[in-house]
């Protein structure tokens, strides 16, 4: 039975047990038919319109009619809605529609919490979920189990699981507020539709001590404990729409912004402290922190308190661009009527009108120097964020003697300076420094954000200010006496030296030549941080002329060069009134018309910051100084050229834009300093606690530490084998035996992956130069020991960045690896070569033995996609056939006997319909028909797929594109349900569902067929 094996024993079942220790009431798969109105629903009827009937007070018939209008509902997030208590209709006694709750957020005993397991789902691909919960009928998660015992990527392979049910089941997943995979040992959980990258631990069980015996119990409390489901789903759910695109997604809060809103949330209620600061480091979803907390306290579904009736909000920054990010989020994500203000006269009127329930955005500068107090200031609740730069020029004070009664929250994205006690004294409470803190190290630690790396380029380019009269005569000494008089007069400064046209042209070939190298292999993007405006238009000259004359030196034309340079590089400052002024010196003219030709207004700097996100896609590099320093968003970038000496928050914000996670492909962000300030870190940020920022920056000497260790642990595996490179088979068979078993295999790939991990992180640098050789070795071993303890088709190169990919693919055809780990299909003519037994010697037998293992594995999952009740029994055979591979007490002869026994019945129930007087399709459906009808007669079965394929393959009943209209092929199941009556079939409601899954494969036919 499936489900019986070690995922039951040690996933699932202790799920379900901790589940029903939680007050989830258990059902059995055999209670799944009495609860559903058929096999394709996901709903338990029952339970709905029992909570319908109970939370309402309305009657029988009115609860049976309004869960028969729910079940028509397919949209998530009008599901999310209904939930919430937006459904409303007509019910018994009354002229007007009433509001019907679903949920009870309030009280969560008076709802009814279930799990069940083996929830069958019939589809055109039917699946089976592990574990389903429901609340008051409705499946709200589900969770995939994975057995730990397993030697697959117990993670990923749970992941496809749970996609491959998005995809085949959608109707369970239309109420679904999140999923969780779990192995028994760990629990990660993600929303609808989420890529595993964003899956997560739930770390923190606050308010809850952390003493929960497992892992397991741990995140199924965090997640499943009734009362904080009822709390995630009704204010910790958002779908945020692109503004470019107008794509959907839906986000799940992670554990810190959980953490964070219900602590402001309790502060409110308690009345006692009425203020808070919160530093959630950049990159970790600060401002979706803020719309929740938005959603909880005006809505605080799950928390009954006057001091959360109808509350006003007031979101404020300190900047127009942080302003416009805020607003777009709050816009993006629903948050109901968030009002952006437009002028201080605006932000006064609607304050003081009396009218409560307002969510307002501004900036604090609307504030400067008021002084009068607003009436019923203690009804405002107030979010300002980056609240550390509010303290500036009096605007904190202003701000409060505005609303002096407000409750004050301070958000921050880097930590407060050590010093900085106006922060501390008007946002925190004495003694608690920050009400809720999620660092750097903490970010890192849960992948929220990729750690960020730093290296040092040309010490005697950088810039020493202590020396820089020295500096200045050597870098400058061809200038004439005249010249050099006229800048030293004038005193002799940092940006002539920073701007030095050799030096400008140094930096700008070693920008492009490692972006080449580092970045642009998988289509990540970087920034070029100038020293100022005029020196944007230094480097975006110097990467202009560079590029297009590498362009032309392969090849394309002049003009064509020229203009796909220009496209790589876009320029985004400020304006300034002076780039307009004619000027009579020559160099300042032309520094101001590249300034007028490279300046871009707001529209086009948006249309960049998009494209800027569009892995691969021009521009690919962003020269800037001031602007798209701080609120940039930018997943692509991967690598910061750092020429501006920054100092504390400031430097902070700008190396974080490379923090943001993409993909498996970016393991880190890294900076490359030019300017010298990783020489003078500590100094740099000598205004923050140590233990705030000490991993801000991770020096590249570490990592490269690191890959030196995950080689020397790789090399442990090959320390008795002689690798010559004359004979990589010998060389592979060795290290398969000094492995030796599947245990140890696991733990050697998670070595070799961490190693070659390593190495993407690094490359180009210097430092993996002693590691090439054996990388190729051991990457392209990974392929080959895949096929050797799981019989698998190998596909770890896929999981590499390009610039390994295209190393390792390099590597297996100069070594000749492929030839011997190439798979063939059943149709090949050199497919049965393999099986001829004749002078092979021991090796070659297993060799041959092992690789038809794996290539009829690949055959035959494919088979049970096409046809599952015509080759399930495949599976069983399959897996007892690996089985014996490992059974010391065969030879590799008689295993590589068994292998072709296997094929051959798998290669003759192919051609069996060809003595059946059917075609190959309606063989397929004689399969299906026999294996839901076992007690049929021979000729009902075969004489229903004859008429079956009749009626797929009329143009009159199935025209074409029939597949795709559900009303057709409604009509199909119901002929193919009466044909089945008449011969005599009983199983009148499964025959036509399960035929029509094979008929669709097999008898589809486009506009053009």
């Amino acid at each position: 039975m499936r489900g019986r094996g070690s995922e039951w024993k040690l996933a699932e079942k202790p799920t379900l047990e901790y589940l029903t220790s939680l007050g989830y009431a258990f059902i059995a798969p055999e209670k799944h038919e009495d609860l559903r109105t058929s096999q394709n629903q996901v709903l338990f009827r029952p339970h709905l319109i029992d909570a319908i009937e109970r939370l309402n007070g309305v009657s029988r018939a009115d609860a049976e009619a309004a869960a028969a209008e729910l079940a028509r509902e397919e949209g998530n997030e009008e599901w999310l809605k209904l939930m919430r208590g937006d459904f409303s209709r007509q019910v018994e006694g009354q002229a007007t529609h009433r509001t019907l709750k679903l949920i009870d957020f309030e009280n969560s005993a008076n709802n009814q919490f279930a799990v069940t397991h083996q929830l069958y789902v019939q589809a055109e691909k039917s699946r089976i979920p592990d574990v389903v919960v429901y609340v008051n009928g409705m499946p709200l998660v589900v969770i995939e189990a994975k057995s730990p015992l397993s030697h697959k990527d117990k993670t990923g392979e749970a992941f496809e699981q749970i996609k491959q049910y998005e995809r085949d089941i959608p109707r369970l997943f239309a109420t679904n507020a999140f999923n969780i995979v779990t192995d028994g040992t760990t629990v990660l959980y993600g929303a609808t539709g989420a890529p595993s990258k964003f899956y997560g631990y739930w770390r923190d069980p606050h308010p809850r001590a952390d003493d929960f015996s497992n892992e397991l119990h741990k995140g199924l409390w965090c997640l499943l404990e009734p009362s904080r489901l009822l709390d995630l789903l009704a204010h910790f759910i958002v779908f945020e729409r692109e503004p470019d695109t107008g794509k959907v997604v839906k986000k799940i809060c992670r554990y810190q912004q959980f953490r964070a809103v219900n602590k402001m949330v309790d502060r409110v209620v308690e009345g006692k402290h009425k203020r808070g600061l919160i530093w959630h480091t950049q990159g970790s979803g600060k401002s979706l922190t803020m719309v929740f907390a938005a959603l909880k306290l005006k809505h605080h579904r799950t928390v009954s308190s006057p001091k959360l009736a109808n509350p006003n909000l007031l979101v404020l920054t300190d900047r127009i661009d942080l302003d416009e990010q805020i607003s777009r989020t709050f816009v993006a994500t629903g948050l109901p009527n968030p009002v952006s203000i437009g002028s201080i006269r605006d932000l006064r009127d609607k304050m003081g009108s009396g009218v409560d329930g307002q969510t307002l955005l501004s900036t604090i500068f609307k504030f400067e120097g008021s002084t009068k107090p607003l009436p019923n200031s203690e009804r405002w609740i107030v979010m300002v964020d980056e609240c550390h730069r509010t303290q500036e020029k009096n605007l904190g004070a202003s701000l409060r003697a505005t609303l002096p009664d407000a409750t004050f929250f301070g958000f921050t994205g880097t930590p407060v300076k050590k010093n900085d006690k106006d922060t501390y004294a008007n946002f925190g409470v004495e003694g608690e420094g920050y009400l809720d803190k999620y660092g750097i190290d903490d970010a890192v630690r849960d992948g929220a954000t990729v750690p960020i790396y730093y290296t040092s380029w040309k010490t005697d380019w950088q810039i020493d200010e202590a020396k820089i009269d020295t500096l200045f005569d050597t870098w400058f000494a061809e200038y004439d006496d005249e010249k050099l008089a006229d800048i030293k007069k004038r005193g002799v400064k940092i940006g002539d030296l920073v701007k030095h046209p050799k030096r400008i042209e140094l930096i700008a070939f070693n920008v492009w030549h490692h972006f080449k190298s580092y970045a642009k292999p998988d289509g990540f993007k970087a920034q070029l941080v100038a020293y100022d405006r005029e020196a944007i238009v230094l480097y975006k000259r110097a990467l202009d002329a560079l590029i297009a004359k590498e362009l032309e030196k392969d090849g394309m034309a002049a003009d064509e060069a020229a203009a796909r340079a220009i496209a790589m590089s876009a320029c985004v400052f400020s304006k300034s009134q002076e780039d307009d002024k004619p000027s009579e010196d020559k160099y300042i003219a032309g520094i101001r018309k590249d300034l007028c030709r490279w300046y871009v207004d707001r529209d086009a700097e948006r249309d960049i910051k998009r494209d800027f996100n569009v892995r691969g896609a021009d521009p690919q590099i962003l020269i800037v100084c001031d602007k798209l320093l701080t609120g940039f968003d930018a997943p692509a970038e991967a690598v910061m050229y750092l020429d501006k000496p920054l100092r504390e928050h400031t430097l902070l914000q700008a190396i974080a834009r490379t923090n943001r996670v993409a993909d498996a492909k970016k393991k880190n962000g890294l900076i490359v300093d030019y300017i010298g300030v990783s020489q003078k870190l500590d100094e740099a940020l000598e205004s923050y606690r140590r233990e705030d920022v000490e991993n801000a920056m991770r020096d590249l000497d570490a990592l490269r530490s690191e890959l030196k260790a995950a080689h020397r642990a790789a090399l442990v595996y090959v320390k008795d084998i002689k690798r010559t490179g004359k004979d990589l088979k010998a060389e592979y068979d060795a290290l398969v035996r000094a492995i030796g078993t599947e245990d140890e295999w696991i733990i050697f790939q998670r070595k070799v992956r961490d190693f070659i991990t390593l190495y993407e992180a690094l490359a180009p640098d210097p430092s993996v130069l002693d590691a090439t050789d054996d990388l190729k070795w051991f990457g392209n071993f990974l392929r080959y020991g895949k096929q050797q303890f799981e019989k698998k088709e190998a596909l770890e190169h896929g999981d590499f960045s390009a610039k390994i990919r295209e190393m390792l693919e390099e590597h297996i055809d100069v070594s000749g690896l492929r030839n011997i780990i190439k798979l063939r299909s059943v149709v090949d003519d050199e497919f049965w070569d393999d099986f001829e037994t004749g002078e092979k010697s021991e090796s070659d037998l297993k060799e041959a033995a092992i690789r038809k293992t794996t290539e009829l594995r690949k055959i035959t999952e494919a088979r049970i996609g096409e046809n599952h009740h015509q080759y399930a029994r495949f599976s069983e055979k399959l897996r007892e056939l690996i089985g014996k591979l490992d059974d010391t007490a065969m030879s590799w002869s008689e295993n590589l006997k068994a292998v072709e026994a296997y094929a051959k019945e798998l290669d003759a129930e192919a051609k069996a319909y060809e003595s059946t007087g059917l075609s190959e399709s309606a063989h397929a459906v004689l399969r299906v028909i026999e294996a839901v009808a076992e007690d049929a007669e021979d000729s009902a079965c075969k004489q229903l797929a004859g008429d079956v394929e009749a009626l797929y393959t009329s143009d009159e009943h199935a025209p074409k594109l029939w597949h795709t209209k559900d009303a057709l092929r409604k009509t199909l199941r119901q002929q193919v349900r009466l044909r089945a009556h008449e011969l005599g079939f009983k199983q009148l409601k499964e025959l036509p569902v399960e035929i029509e899954e094979v008929a669709i494969k097999r008898y589809a036919r486009g506009s053009h067929d």
